[in-house]
């Protein structure tokens, strides 16, 4: 089974373009900082944190949500699995290559907690702002037909 789910910063707006072929599609890549804590036990510091740089593609419908609702510094939640390949550059030397190929995406916090995100008149959602409900979750309005995020 080849399944990844990963949690962190986009350390960049993501890069979109899009297919020349008859079905145009886009594509998108970008790269997310993770967190990875590092166990210095035994030299006396304790636990010390460090982050991961993980290359990510996007590509159709999932593209397209990276290029709308996806900026340098938001924290988001993929799924998706690792794709490996190889390629040789301009110097006739073999790169390889992994990424990420994100099958969904995200949001892990709240538009406010980093000062940009979705906001409902981005896909054409009732401007009636949600409103926190006593359990905690939030009340979206019946008008409401689809929401910008999911597969």
């Amino acid at each position: 089974m080849n399944k990844v789910i990963l949690m962190g910063r986009l350390t960049r707006d993501p890069e979109v373009r899009y297919s020349q072929n008859d079905n145009t599609m886009a594509i998108a890549r970008y790269s997310l900082a993770v967190d990875r804590r590092v166990s210095r036990n035994n030299q006396g510091n304790g636990d010390q944190q460090t982050a991961d740089f993980i290359n990510c593609v996007a590509f159709g419908r999932q593209g397209e949500f990276a290029e709308k609702y996806l900026h340098k510094g938001m924290k988001i939640a993929i799924e998706g699995r690792i794709q490996t390949g190889s390629y040789t550059n301009k110097d006739g030397q073999k790169v390889y290559t992994t990424d990420i190929v994100v099958e969904n995406h995200e949001f892990c916090e709240s538009k406010n907690a980093n000062g940009g995100g979705f906001t409902p008149a981005d896909n054409n959602v009732a401007a009636a702002a949600p409103t926190p409900a006593d359990d905690g979750f939030m009340n979206i309005p019946e008008s409401v037909e689809e929401l910008p995020f999911g597969g």
